[in-house]
C-alpha cells in the first residue's frame, strides 16, 4: 500500500509561485508514474500534468503548460510540483496520485490533497 501526501499549498497572488511536494511512504513509487490533479469548487477533478517512473517523460495540460514544471527524487520517493505565473483560474485543491492509469484519469493511489488559492 502507499500512502501520499502532499503540501505546500497556500495562499498566493496572481503572477505568484508555489512548489508542491508529494511524498510516498509504505513502499517506493519509484517504478510508477507519478501525476498531479486538481479539482477547483463546483468543477469535476482534471489532470494537471504526469511524469514517468525515471523523470524522462514529462506530459503536461494545455493549461499549465510553460507555467508548472513536475520533477521527482526517487532516492526521497517524492514528487514536486513548481508552478509559477500562477493565476485565479489556478485554483483548486491539488492532488498527488501514483501508478496512473494509462489514459491519465486518474491513479491507484491518491493523497488528501493540499488547497492552492490564487488571488487576483
Amino acid at each position: 500500500q502507499v500512502q501520499l501526501v502532499e503540501s505546500g499549498g497556500g495562499l498566493v497572488q496572481a503572477g505568484g509561485s508555489l512548489r508542491l511536494s508529494c511524498a510516498a511512504s509504505g513502499r517506493t513509487v519509484s517504478s510508477y508514474a507519478m501525476g498531479w490533479f486538481r479539482q477547483a469548487l463546483g468543477k469535476e477533478r482534471e489532470f494537471v500534468v504526469r511524469i514517468g517512473w525515471n523523470g524522462g517523460s514529462t506530459y503536461y495540460a494545455d493549461s499549465v503548460k510553460g507555467r508548472f514544471a513536475i520533477s521527482r527524487n526517487n532516492a526521497k520517493n517524492t514528487v514536486y510540483l513548481q508552478m509559477n505565473s500562477l493565476k485565479p483560474e489556478d485554483t483548486a485543491v491539488y492532488y498527488c496520485a501514483a501508478n496512473l492509469y494509462s489514459d491519465y484519469t486518474g491513479g491507484r493511489y491518491w493523497g488528501q490533497g493540499t488547497q492552492v488559492t490564487v488571488s487576483s
